[in-house]
């Protein structure tokens, strides 16, 4: 995992989408010192001027208060809502290990030494696989999301690439199945 990289703008590092019953609902961790474009990404720190932990952590009980797993999991989650962190990578790398816990992901995750621009063929780089901006979001020919049930998906359709916290929280144990089939 690269902790070598310069904080990049406009980037999943501190945000993601969720489903609300108003439809697609955009989370920003907010951070100190401005966007910190060319930061180093373990120095980016978390800002705490507004209680931005608890106002996401009632919107997302709001969003999957009602899924059918949010109480087997939300024991989980919380203590990363209530916890002050000062570096968004920190925050991350928990929220990382809980996700990975959830979802039966045993991967051995080595941190890069130093920044690779362009990592040894031994390494996927999904660096800039994703993006909440359509026009930074390149194509994944590996990856298809599959549907699963969503809260909101009588009001809204089916929203895809959400939070991996929708899709925890809507399928529970078998989320992992769902990403397994959503691999090319």
């Amino acid at each position: 995992m690269e902790q070598h990289e310069n904080y990049s703008k406009g980037s999943y590092r501190n945000r993601c989408h969720l489903a609300s019953s108003m439809g697609l609902l955009r989370l920003s961790l907010p951070l100190a010192g401005g966007k910190n474009q060319q930061q180093p990404i373990r120095e980016v720190k978390l800002k705490y001027d507004e209680p931005w932990q608890t106002q996401h952590w009632t919107a997302i009980k709001s969003a999957y208060g009602k899924s059918p797993f949010f109480e087997h999991y939300e024991h989980l989650f919380l203590p990363i809502f209530q916890k002050r962190y000062e570096y968004l990578w920190d925050w991350n790398w928990d929220l990382l290990q809980v996700i990975l816990s959830i979802v039966s992901l045993e991967k051995n995750i080595e941190l890069t030494e130093e920044f690779e621009k362009e990592p040894n063929e031994n390494v996927i780089d999904f660096r800039n696989k994703i993006s909440p901006k359509e026009n930074n979001k390149m194509e994944d020919a590996d990856f298809e999301q599959s549907k699963y049930v969503q809260v909101f998906e009588a009001e809204n359709g089916f929203l895809p690439n959400l939070s991996i916290l929708d899709l925890i929280f809507c399928t529970g144990p078998e989320a992992e199945i769902y990403l397994e089939r959503s691999l090319k």
